[in-house]
């Protein structure tokens, strides 16, 4: 028998005995990997591989008894704790180096409540886990817009896609969750039990505890909604851009139209010559009835002669997907980001001309936008504050070598620093990337209440590998 060398809370190395590792084993449905086991270099990667950390040990959880087990072994051992469920988080943090890693992506149920219209996710389950089950029903959730992404990253930190105009972030929808807190108890939380810990999940990310299963409240979408793409020209984009502001503060609540600068993949319905080339998109979308879908989307559809439309109805569950070639796991991923209550001239301009030098083939600028239900909500009555914004912007830096790093990096980065004095100075948690320290930024004015809750329910800050919020002094 040997021993393991690990990571303490503090950042010390320590060692683990072969059998307190068994012991551990042992209690256990899941399974341990140590960094000799079989499996271990598959366990951790995660989506974006520009992170590269090793954990002293990965605890493979097969249900919320294992999840108590591992918090409870950190906690009697002091070791460093990081958390993943999806791995899809762009600053990495599903992984700490020799610490002990919790291990959720085994636990992927999904279980739909067609009469009563609610969804319980375990969260290890993706979001096209969740999408393909509640379209069985003609239901979903409002979640995001890549299919792989895990639920339990995106509504920790809010959660925002296509249905959000109409039905509100993830975490308006969220009604209730399983919660293992930092000394290893399982706690309920919703609107009447440990209602303060239910506020903080709902925006405030992995600070308060590990979420061993959501309910959320279910809408009727689809099967068949109105969506697609439309692609112009890149010299149009600036002109494009300044009647989009119009056309999309008419819109309904109902429709989406996002805004994608970038290099033009291979679709088969644009002109050869114009693939590898940049372009202007506008993505749209419309959740309900198909005529008025039409209606609601002809503005956009009516600001200038495109390169080529493929607009038209789509599986719900297809649209969500439409995506994911773009973000496929694997790849390099930086990203920089800002909220806007508006899209200045200056702005617009600033966006048109970085987009014209993308440093990759796969690198990009969106715009999404917000606004319509998610804006109705209170900025205090979830610990997601960013009730303004009526649109999100994601530098999207992506690329394939390590040679690449430092181009790909300080484009993102010039773009952000450029875009600042247009911005609310809000971010979106999820966007933040590993060496930002944006986290009051995330929060604004429900800071202070969630350092106070984070006393409340990890005051040794055990789950600190995160866009941590300090427990208050």
């Amino acid at each position: 028998m040997g021993d393991f060398t690990v990571r303490t809370a503090d950042r010390r190395d320590a060692t683990l005995t072969q059998q307190a590792v068994d012991d551990l084993a042992g209690r256990l449905r899941g399974s341990v990997l140590t960094p000799e086991s079989a499996g271990y270099e598959e366990a951790r990667k995660i989506w974006n591989a520009m992170i590269d950390r090793r954990p002293g040990l990965i605890v493979r959880c097969a249900g919320a008894a294992d999840v108590m087990q591992a918090v409870r072994f950190a906690r009697e051992n002091g070791l460093l704790v990081s958390v993943r469920g999806g791995g899809h988080n762009i600053a990495g943090n599903a992984l700490c180096d020799g610490g002990v890693l919790i291990d959720l992506s085994g636990m992927r149920f999904v279980h739909i409540d067609p009469m009563n219209r609610t969804a319980r996710v375990a969260p290890g389950a993706t979001l096209g886990d969740l999408d393909r089950e509640s379209q069985a029903f003609g239901l979903a959730v409002p979640v995001g817009i890549n299919s792989t992404t895990g639920i339990a990253g995106l509504t920790l930190g809010g959660g925002f896609g296509w249905l959000t105009r109409k039905y509100g972030l993830t975490v308006d929808n969220l009604l209730a969750a399983d919660v293992v807190t930092a000394d290893g108890r399982f706690l309920r939380a919703d609107q009447d039990e440990n209602a303060d810990l239910f506020w903080g999940i709902r925006g405030g990310g992995g600070n308060f505890g590990v979420v061993t299963s959501f309910t959320f409240q279910l809408h009727q979408v689809g099967p068949t909604v109105l969506a697609g793409l439309i692609v112009h020209r890149f010299d149009q984009a600036g002109d494009l851009m300044r009647r989009y502001r119009q056309v999309a503060a008419a819109m309904p609540d109902e429709a989406a139209c996002w805004v994608i600068m970038r290099k033009a993949p291979p679709l088969p319905f644009l002109p050869a010559e114009v693939h590898g080339r940049e372009v202007m998109v506008f993505a749209v979308f419309h959740a309900g009835d198909e005529e008025a879908g039409w209606k609601a989307l002809e503005p956009v559809r009516a600001l200038g002669q495109p390169l080529g439309e493929h607009v038209g109805p789509i599986p719900y569950a297809a649209w969500q997907s439409a995506f994911d070639p773009l973000l496929a796991p694997g790849a390099r991923n930086y990203w920089k980001s800002h909220n806007f209550t508006r899209l200045d001239d200056g702005l617009i301009d600033l966006l048109v001309e970085q987009a014209g030098r993308l440093p990759s083939e796969q690198c990009e600028i969106f715009v999404g936008q917000l606004g319509g239900v998610a804006n109705r909500v209170p900025a205090d009555a979830t610990a997601y504050p960013h009730r303004d914004a009526e649109f999100v912007m994601n530098v999207h830096s992506r690329w394939a070598n390590p040679p690449e790093d430092n181009a790909c990096t300080m484009w993102a980065r010039d773009v952000f620093n450029k875009a600042a004095p247009y911005a609310t100075g809000g971010v979106y948690v999820n966007f933040i990337t590993d060496d930002e320290q944006r986290v009051q930024a995330a929060y604004g004015a429900n800071y202070e209440r969630l350092a106070a809750l984070k006393r409340k329910y990890d005051p040794t800050n055990m789950f600190c590998v995160n866009q941590n919020i300090a427990p208050a002094g």
